[in-house]
């Protein structure tokens, strides 16, 4: 099939558009946890900014070959706007989760029906990539729900975001001992060691 006439070539331009809409919601979403002092939080958030933002830069290189064109498409994009931090990681948890179960397996479906097989890897990648993420968003989620953020039922070590001080404990100081940052900057190790 000729690119310039395929469906993948609007998917393309939905994924770019998608995953910069992401992009930008999980940057407002992390100047309201900054807002909360959940250094954290804003942490995941803009982590996972950077990632959706070279996805877009994967697909967009994709339609180097209609460099020039406009492409016109439909789609459906959440407005994820809440004061809550659980509802925005809860909102994340689902719109990641509807691009890993949804979205992307079709989108490369396409793909590989109309013979971009590279193209149809790349969506499948990316929708595993998706699905880290929304298990991130739901961990924190819970972690928030639970009161568990800053405190662990085991002694736990914790790292400050800032420093790199480590705690170990079941609750993270009030502020960190080195450089005397608020406790919304300590993250579970546990955490780093999976990123």
């Amino acid at each position: 099939m000729d690119f310039k006439t395929s469906e993948t070539k609007k998917n393309l331009l939905r994924a770019f558009a998608g995953e910069s809409q992401a992009r930008n919601r999980y940057t407002f979403a992390a100047a309201q946890a900054r807002k909360q002092n959940l250094y954290v939080i804003e942490a995941v958030f803009n982590f996972t900014a950077g990632q959706e933002k070279e996805h877009a830069e994967v697909f967009y290189n994709q339609l180097a070959s209609v460099a020039g064109e406009n492409i016109q498409i439909d789609g459906a994009y959440p407005i994820d706007l809440s004061d809550s931090i659980i509802s925005l990681l809860e909102s994340a948890h689902h719109n990641e989760y509807e691009e890993y179960n949804d979205a992307y397996k079709n989108f490369a479906d396409v793909a590989e029906q109309e013979g971009f097989s590279e193209i149809a890897g790349l969506f499948r990648n990316i929708a595993e990539i998706e699905k880290t993420h929304g298990d991130r968003f739901a961990r924190f989620a819970q972690l928030l729900k639970e009161d568990k953020l800053f405190v662990s039922d085991i002694k736990t070590k914790w790292m400050c975001l800032n420093c790199g001080f480590i705690f170990e404990g079941t609750s993270v100081p009030p502020a960190c001992p080195v450089c005397r940052h608020d406790r919304g900057y300590f993250i579970r190790m546990e955490f780093i060691e999976k990123i």
